[in-house]
């Protein structure tokens, strides 16, 4: 989900825990003298189980996948030795493969704060649950199923939870944490514990890629930039599932630009079935005089009328709703205003999911979102019994879907945060390396075009075959239709062949 972090310092290590200096008298003994018994910290009794390993039978539509789970955590040190935070992963590695030669794709959501649930269960782990926001609701029951378009097929797989999930804090200083919640601290440690888990499952070798959704975005090039300079570690592709790659957009005029095809596809999907091709006269639209238009300003009575009345057409919103806002439409005011008539708001993560408005008379109060909040509980209930009954592993404290802690505190620098910059180097650092960018036509979070945007102005060695931009039915998470999933799988089998 939009917009979970990639976690730690710049100086963080991981290792496993140091010795202690000195050793602790036992329980029921009496120390020397000028000796005081030796009390364990608040994160010490709370510490994350030991890793748990679990052998798995998954039966599958013409094929049984013979699998070895493990959920467990990696500690981060700093460069006194000191712990700083636990990271918890979940990963699934298919048995009887060569690891000289078998793929392992690492995952992360956005946020910042939430977790990789989203992709596991919703995408590509071995389970699966129904993620499908017009359909599901918080009672919805929470069982998971074999997920016939899991990735295991073709790579293994490891999912992090930075910052969210179970993973929890060790240091207990409020640098630490502030280093912490910030991108560059954040990047550094994904990187980390991703060179820290090849290590520790003797996977140096493999075929290596990375796959983030969301802000993950922001995180994704940074983390892969991190992983060749400062790691030692190749990456053979990056996949990127709805990302933000530039949030300088939103702050200027391309933001009406990025979301227009958008709005667009929300209506004609209300009409019948659309696909990307559906929306030609849009894009074309968008890059000609709708940005001639909109550059002319305000000040320009007849370029604003033109525009507004066009895009009123275009989205269907009335056309004096439209030029009120000078054909400008914030996502929020799209929102609220596609299906006032019915007084029902539409879906920031999915604009095609529709949702009772629970202040239908007002005209700025908008609360919550159907696309997204509907999906919380079951998807919390859901990957914990996973964690907990099938992995065998069992954490106290509460499992975070998305931790608002984290955004709240989140430094996001002093300007806005982009990632055009780290993918440039990438893609020039390797000219082996493939980028893939999957995104939903109905994803108002996180547009499509304004991929397309990106992409557009990297240099000509970035040109295809090494990069594709993939856009399916659905919102945010696409992957919630099975038809757009199972599309998704085939692209990213096809990219690691």
């Amino acid at each position: 989900m939009i917009l979970l972090a990639c976690g730690v310092m710049g100086s963080a290590r991981a290792a496993e825990p140091p010795p202690p200096a000195q050793a602790t008298t036992p329980a029921g003994q009496q120390g020397g003298a000028g000796q005081t018994p030796s009390m364990p910290s608040a994160a010490e009794r709370h510490r994350l189980p030991p890793d748990s390993s679990t052998k798995h039978s998954l039966e599958l539509p013409g094929r049984t996948l013979s699998v070895v789970a493990t959920a467990g955590s990696i500690r981060l040190f700093d460069d006194k030795g000191e712990p700083l935070a636990d990271i918890v992963y979940t990963s699934y590695q298919l048995e009887g493969t060569d690891h000289g030669t078998r793929p392992v794709t690492f995952f992360f959501n956005g946020g910042p704060g939430s977790s990789s649930a989203w992709l596991q269960l919703g995408n590509a782990g071995p389970w699966r649950l129904p993620i499908n926001a017009d359909e599901v609701t918080p009672s919805t029951f929470p069982e998971v199923r074999p997920n016939a378009e899991t990735w295991l097929d073709f790579t293994d797989l490891v999912f992090l939870d930075p910052g969210t999930g179970y993973s929890r804090f060790v240091a207990t200083s409020d640098d630490a944490r502030k280093r912490l919640y910030s991108i560059e601290g954040d990047v550094n440690a994904l990187a980390l514990v991703i060179r820290r888990w090849l290590e520790k499952h003797d996977r140096l070798l493999s075929p290596k890629y990375i796959a983030g959704e969301s802000y993950g975005g922001i995180c994704g090039p940074k983390v892969v930039h991190q992983l060749q300079v400062r790691q030692g570690i190749g990456v053979k592709g990056l996949i990127m599932v709805s990302p933000a790659f530039d949030y300088g957009a939103h702050r200027s005029l391309l933001h009406y630009a990025e979301t227009l095809p958008s709005y667009v596809a929300t209506l004609r999907e209300a009409e019948g079935p659309v696909n990307r091709t559906d929306l030609a006269d849009v894009e074309a639209y968008v890059r000609g005089e709708f940005l001639v238009d909109l550059i002319k300003g305000q000040a320009d009575k007849e370029a604003t009328t033109r525009l507004a009345d066009k895009v009123a057409a275009l989205t269907g919103i009335d056309q004096a709703v439209s030029r009120r806002l000078a054909g400008r439409f914030e996502v929020a005011e799209f929102r609220r205003e596609f299906d006032r008539k019915n007084r029902k708001l539409i879906g920031r993560y999915d604009a095609s999911v529709r949702g009772l408005d629970p202040y239908p008379e007002s005209d700025f109060q908008l609360s919550g979102d159907p696309s997204g909040d509907t999906l919380v509980a079951p998807l919390t209930s859901a990957t914990v019994d996973l964690l907990t009954r099938k992995l065998s592993w069992r954490p106290d404290g509460s499992y975070e879907l998305g931790n608002p802690k984290v955004m709240e505190a989140w430094d996001f620098g002093r300007s806005p945060p982009e990632s055009v910059s780290e993918l440039r180097q990438i893609l020039a650092t390797d000219r082996n390396m493939k980028l893939l960018v999957a995104h939903g036509l109905f994803d108002l979070a996180t547009p499509y075009f304004g991929s397309q945007i990106v992409l557009d102005q990297l240099p000509p060695f970035a040109s295809t075959p090494r990069i594709k931009l993939v856009v399916f039915p659905g919102g945010h998470m696409f992957y919630s239709r099975d038809a757009s999933r199972q599309a998704f799988r085939a692209e990213v089998e096809v990219m690691m062949k």
